[in-house]
């Protein structure tokens, strides 16, 4: 298997953190905290690009297939892109992908499923979403409420269920996949969605969106983004799985957490930090 990667091997499944990429973040995009107290986060966490978020997605590869959770940004608003040149250094083409999970439906983890010309980029691909989300996005009314600027991610979203509807699955809880369980982590999205993956040997989840800026919300739960939908549920979410995983020493992934993908969570005096970060 390839090394190029950060790769767990969970008994009979593998999981992969495959890049797609960067965007960056103002920092006023972050509420309950101020831009000076983000750089000092950010410079004692030596972090060389202060507003870079990294994009993750997951390839979990079980008994001859191969799924992704999440696609990444794919190059829309200049955001990230890298995903199918980074599956292809594992030997993987589009073509090769038999289902996509998604945590939620934002451009940066939506994006990858479609190509320049709108079309699917993983043609064989079980598209799978949390049909909480998926309602929340195809509700007219819930359009026509949101603000302009968002109503371009709502319409991303639904040219991408369009195109995959010929093999589409919205699904409402418990086990997505074989060894594949949804988690709902509502507030970053109406059906915000972690997965936990249980292999033979040990487990992992991953958490989608739980933080943007890892070393900055792990140190401080209350700091949300102007992408949640909402943001105190976000935050008391947030709140809940950090203590989880915490006291239980969940291995988990994230979309944002950063090029090695993986880690555990520490309770420390002051907030949360990563520990043990399997690279």
């Amino acid at each position: 298997m390839s090394t190029l990667f950060p790769t767990l091997e969970l008994g009979d499944m593998s999981i992969t953190a495959v890049s797609d990429g960067y965007l960056q973040v103002d920092f006023g995009m972050l509420a309950n905290v101020n831009a000076a107290e983000c750089e000092n986060i950010q410079n004692g966490a030596r972090v060389n690009g202060l507003n870079d978020v990294h994009i993750n997605t997951f390839l979990v590869r079980r008994q001859g297939k191969n799924i992704l959770i999440d696609s990444g940004a794919g190059g829309i608003k200049g955001w990230g892109g890298g995903l199918v040149a980074n599956l292809a250094k594992m030997g993987l083409e589009p073509g090769n992908i038999d289902a996509v999970l998604l945590t939620h439906a934002h451009p940066d983890h939506i994006g990858g499923l479609l190509n320049a010309e709108g079309e699917a980029v993983f043609s064989n691909a079980e598209l799978v979403i949390n049909n909480e989300e998926y309602r929340y996005l195809e509700d007219d009314k819930n359009f026509a409420a949101v603000a302009d600027r968002v109503k371009g991610n709502f319409l991303l979203a639904r040219s991408i269920f369009e195109k995959y509807q010929q093999n589409f699955r919205p699904f409402d809880k418990g086990e997505v996949l074989p060894g594949i369980f949804a988690m709902p982590l509502k507030g970053h999205t109406p059906g915000h969605t972690g997965y936990r993956i249980e292999g033979s040997q040990e487990s992992l989840l991953i958490w989608g969106d739980i933080v943007h800026f890892p070393h900055i919300q792990l140190q401080k739960p209350e700091v949300t983004i102007a992408f949640d939908y909402d943001a105190q549920m976000a935050a008391e979410t947030r709140s809940r799985v950090l203590d989880m995983v915490s006291s239980d020493r969940v291995l988990i992934g994230g979309m944002h957490f950063g090029e090695y993908g993986f880690g555990h969570i520490e309770k420390g005096n002051s907030g949360y930090g990563v520990v043990n970060i399997k690279k």
